[in-house]
């Protein structure tokens, strides 16, 4: 058997779960949240749980569960700022595909049930194999920190 070693993800696996909202959170105190972008109607944060490298969540500031919720210019910010992060995304790490979804509720596969969020999720070919099948376990080919350094950069022009 081999042993895949990746020890800078052991903070996240033993830190304590947030009792709050994440976005509420990174929205007061962006500090450390790994937050690409505030606008005046949502957030961009990477996912510290990523399905993938470069996975990043978009929500509107106002803490809402469901999309019908949402006002016309939070939907239009939000649906700008998921196009620019593609965009971002395709220029910093050229996948050949996206997966974008929405989970409302938790038999939707909410993680966060309280905030509506869009998950923006690039693909590669052959991004799925064993690992995850077999030994439940998905490699990550590159640092949360590394790729935040990477990609803020473009959130500010």
């Amino acid at each position: 058997m081999d042993n895949l070693w990746a020890p800078w993800r052991r903070k996240y696996v033993i830190k304590a779960k947030t009792k709050g909202c994440i976005f509420c959170e990174a929205k007061r105190s962006p500090k450390g949240k790994f937050v690409l972008y505030k606008s005046r109607y949502s957030i961009a944060i990477l996912n510290i749980f990523p399905y993938n490298n470069g996975h990043i969540m978009i929500a509107p500031l106002r803490h809402v569960s469901t999309i019908e919720k949402l006002n016309d210019s939070e939907l239009l910010d939000i649906m700008k700022k998921v196009s620019l992060t593609i965009e971002i995304i395709k220029k910093i790490l050229k996948p050949q595909g996206f997966n974008i979804g929405i989970n409302i509720g938790k038999t939707a596969g909410a993680g966060i049930t309280g905030h509506i969020h869009i998950h923006i999720v690039p693909r590669w070919e052959g991004d799925t194999n064993f690992m995850p099948i077999i030994s439940k376990t998905k490699v990550i080919p590159q640092s949360l920190r590394e790729f935040y350094r990477q990609i803020k950069p473009f959130y500010q022009e």
